[in-house]
């Protein structure tokens, strides 16, 4: 019975994962979305916020399904979009409520190419605007982690995205991690060599497994950071 239903709510979380990344990127269908669902905190269990773009999106459920029983797993209501969204909006996806922990992205917009064959938001530009929402996160006093930006696909997608961008914008964002001493989870070293398994053809999103996958990674740094040995 209870191998049934495990299966039956992991069915369930792939199932909405895809969902979510699709909502994600369409207009008006973020209520409907319920990975960005309000959840109700078990009392004295962690706190944990999310932020992110429909990367993180599609993890959230299955972060959520993973620490079930042992961490309250919010996330922003939103799509996190490029470090610029990130700014205007931190306040209020903070709120007042106090984070044990902060796992956090932006970059998969920042670096897509949008007028005059542009970024979106430059080099210079991305790390200026991180170091702002780091200083600003830091300030919450929760344990910070930063999700390096996923891997985009060799061939040309919509909008457009360079391969090799990706790594520059990581090594920048490295940068300000280290300056302001946040952990960094990898996900990029880890979806690089299995990107034929988890992500979706020509696309900068995940299958639901490799959602799933990612989601084990996610886990696996924030139980890192507020292990015993970790906490304040």
């Amino acid at each position: 019975m209870q191998l049934s239903r495990r299966l039956m709510v992991g069915g369930m979380a792939g199932t909405w994962a895809a969902q979510a990344q699709t909502a994600a990127r369409e207009p008006g269908a973020a209520t409907e979305n319920p990975a960005f669902a309000k959840i109700e905190d078990v009392p004295g269990l962690p706190r944990v916020l999310l932020i992110g773009d429909s990367i993180s999106i599609g993890y959230t459920l299955f972060v959520r399904e993973l620490l079930a029983g042992k961490m309250n797993v919010h996330r922003i209501p939103a799509n996190a979009g490029p470090t610029p969204k990130g700014i205007e909006n931190i306040d209020s996806w903070l709120g007042k409520e106090r984070w044990d922990a902060i796992h956090f992205n932006w970059g998969l917009h920042d670096l897509k190419y949008m007028f005059d064959d542009q970024p979106q938001v430059d080099l210079a530009q991305y790390e200026r605007n991180l170091t702002r929402l780091a200083w600003r996160l830091q300030k919450t006093e929760a344990r910070l982690i930063w999700a390096t930006t996923t891997p985009v696909p060799s061939l040309r997608v919509g909008p457009k995205r360079i391969p090799s961008d990706v790594p520059r914008y990581n090594e920048a964002a490295a940068r300000v991690m280290k300056r302001h001493g946040v952990a960094v989870d990898d996900l990029y070293a880890f979806a690089l060599p299995r990107l034929a398994e988890i992500q979706i053809p020509d696309n900068v999103h995940f299958t639901p497994e490799g959602s799933r996958a990612l989601a084990g990674q996610v886990v696996a740094s924030i139980l890192a950071t507020l292990s015993p040995q970790a906490a304040r």
